[in-house]
């Protein structure tokens, strides 16, 4: 016989226990939201103590620079296709840069991808290590990593693609091993029974699965390393940034130079993103599919 009288305690009892968690839950995010704002204030307080020119100041300002740059690209605009060849070199440069870091980076940072994979790496204890080795590539920014290679090997485009390519592989790792921990692991285990090696279980159980995750993420940090690259240019690594940064530097007469290679940039990566995206639709959803992307 079903007990009636307990049941609406219970339930009571249910819904105060539900209320009173869905209250501690707003009191613990509004002192979080408060504790954000106020770090949010206190950084902004000392930056703006910190700044040379003061940011109140310089914010009426804030439009100058583009509104000169833009001005002098109209009023010389018959000027930008010969800057276009000009500086279409130093664009290849660049892309030159961002691929050869993206290819090195990438094949680099699907083997250790592999190695950090529990369930997958042949030697278990070296995932902890592995792991902190590429959040450290990861932390330290690529420009850091390039002032320390041009100091030691001078300027040019190598200490670029050396800095690109060692942040690369601590983002395309840690990401890479996050793809093969959602990879079947019965190719792998069929493949084991047969005596097959880790690498042949790797080549031919997980890669196939992950391939065109793999695939995205490369194109979409050779995207991110075209834009390193021509920031690196700023410091003397080559590449079109550094003829950005000189005729930044000129100031007035030089900014339609600065606004054509601006241009070019914005028109590299519409075009790498649009290839990007054409490649991921053919490897993911066949030829068919592509084809039908506009």
């Amino acid at each position: 016989m079903v007990d009636v009288t307990g049941a609406a305690p219970q339930s009571r009892d249910i819904k105060q226990v539900y209320l009173e968690q869905t209250r501690a839950k707003r009191v613990m995010n509004s002192i979080l939201l408060i504790i954000f704002a106020a770090l949010m204030i206190a950084g902004f307080r000392t930056a703006d103590a910190r700044n040379a020119g003061g940011f109140w100041d310089g914010l009426p300002k804030l439009l100058d620079f583009p509104a000169d740059v833009v001005g002098e690209a109209i009023e010389r605009a018959h000027l930008l296709p010969g800057y276009f060849v000009e500086y279409f070199p130093s664009l290849i440069e660049t892309v030159n840069i961002a691929a050869a870091s993206t290819l090195l980076g990438a094949i680099l940072g699907l083997f250790i991808s592999l190695l950090v994979t529990r369930g997958l790496t042949p030697v278990p204890w070296l995932v902890g290590p592995l792991r902190r080795v590429l959040d450290i590539l990861r932390a330290i920014p690529e420009i850091v990593v390039a002032l320390v290679l041009i100091f030691l090997l001078g300027g040019g485009p190598v200490p670029a693609m050396i800095a690109i390519a060692l942040h690369t592989v601590g983002a395309l790792g840690k990401l890479f091993s996050e793809v093969n921990e959602n990879a079947s692991l019965k190719p792998v285990e069929g493949l084991q029974s047969v005596g097959a090696s880790w690498g042949q279980q790797m080549w031919l159980g997980v890669i196939p699965q992950v391939a065109p995750n793999y695939l995205s993420y490369a194109l979409l940090r050779f995207e991110i390393n075209i834009r390193a690259s021509a920031i690196l240019g700023f410091v003397g690594a080559g590449g079109i940034g550094y003829d950005l940064r000189n005729t930044m530097s000129w100031g007035q007469g030089k900014f339609d130079e600065a606004a054509a290679i601006f241009l070019l940039l914005f028109l590299t990566i519409v075009v790498v993103d649009q290839l990007s995206s054409s490649l991921r639709n053919r490897l993911t959803h066949g030829a068919s599919t592509a084809e039908g992307v506009v």
